[in-house]
């Protein structure tokens, strides 16, 4: 069983920054990916990034790609998304997961608000 905590969300103004957090309780496997996806009111869950715990290889979608980072910290099983040059059209609440093998662990959400 694995938990995950997601932090670091709040309020930025449009091209500013942001680093959400997801720190994992349990063990993590090799295997794993750990991935962000997001969602806004009215709108589906969306794929942010991913990583993978074995060799870092990292995924994203154009809408994000070259703006957003994700990195990890083994030591302190966690995973970060840098988000870079925010845009309004980023607002939504933020969630991590742990995608291990057809098991997937979510973490609460945290809200990302960017004004114009």
């Amino acid at each position: 069983q694995v938990q995950l905590v997601a932090s670091g969300g709040g309020l930025v103004q449009a091209g500013g920054s942001l680093r959400l957090s997801c720190a994992a309780s349990g063990r993590t496997f090799s295997s794993d990916v750990m991935e962000w996806f997001r969602q806004a009111p009215g709108k589906e869950r969306e794929f942010v990034a991913a990583s993978s715990w074995n060799d870092g290889t990292t995924d994203y979608p154009d809408s994000v790609k070259g703006r957003f980072a994700i990195s990890r910290d083994n030591a302190k099983n966690t995973v970060y998304l840098q988000m870079n040059s925010l845009k309004p059209e980023d607002t939504a609440v933020y969630y991590c997961n742990i995608r291990r093998g057809p098991i997937v662990y979510w973490s609460q959400g945290t809200q990302v608000t960017v004004s114009s």
